[in-house]
């Protein structure tokens, strides 16, 4: 009774936050989504939400879209997909969770401990970032980080960084929620929540567009990221 509750409460919180920040729904959705579902649902249940939540960013932020930046990651993506839809459908639920906390604990210290000066990297940068966020994306429903170092270690603008990370999220989440339902992944079950919480989504994701700018950007990242750490610890125990 109160499982279709919980999902739109995390769902409206994960889109609030992705439409400040461009990025982070599933590294927030997912630790919660797994104490009371099975992380095999809960991966392509959230990356049916990130559909809801990209499309929209992406027309948002579509006069700063740059195919250019945008393509590396891309092509890369594709062949990351493929890999990382075998590893969610081959390994168990534990394993998974386990070295989900672990990734979300190593890229919240990075983000936090490291200040790296912006500079503009070679292509090649960007087709290993788009393939490494494939893989994660569609093993643990949270590839960011990589495409996320990738940008913001170039020597981009904020709407530029934000509009990039939106473009590439979107395409990455069509094509893995394509992987999932090729391999059953998405049941009646996932389709069923997803069918719930896309509106609550949607609603959180316009609430932190809003908002977008008018929060200090610095401070709110060291309080999702120190939150984050906290909840892949809790994942890992």
């Amino acid at each position: 009774m109160f499982t279709p509750l919980l999902i739109c409460v995390i769902f409206l919180l994960a889109g609030f936050i992705q439409g400040i920040t461009g990025f982070g729904s599933a590294l927030v959705a997912i630790p919660l989504l797994s104490l009371f579902l099975d992380i095999k649902s809960a991966i392509p249940l959230c990356i049916l939400n990130s559909l809801v939540i990209t499309t929209y960013l992406s027309l948002k932020m579509k006069k700063h879209l740059d195919v250019k930046k945008i393509a590396p990651l891309c092509v890369a993506a594709v062949p990351g997909i493929i890999v990382g839809s075998t590893i969610l459908e081959t390994v168990s639920s534990s394993i998974i969770r386990v070295w989900l906390g672990i990734l979300l604990v190593a890229y919240s210290l990075y983000s936090l401990l490291s200040r790296p000066k912006p500079k503009k990297l070679h292509k090649l940068w960007g087709y290993l970032a788009g393939f490494l966020s494939g893989a994660i994306g569609a093993a643990f429903s949270a590839g960011g980080p990589p495409a996320i170092i990738y940008s913001t270690l170039n020597d981009w603008g904020k709407e530029e960084i934000k509009a990039t990370l939106s473009g590439f999220f979107l395409f990455n989440s069509y094509i893995i929620a394509t992987a999932h339902a090729v391999r059953g992944l998405t049941n009646i079950e996932v389709f069923t929540y997803f069918m719930i919480s896309a509106p609550v989504v949607l609603l959180g994701t316009v609430l932190g567009s809003i908002c977008y700018g008018r929060i200090p950007h610095a401070l709110y990242l060291q309080i999702i990221f120190t939150f984050l750490i906290l909840m892949g610890i809790m994942m890992i125990v």
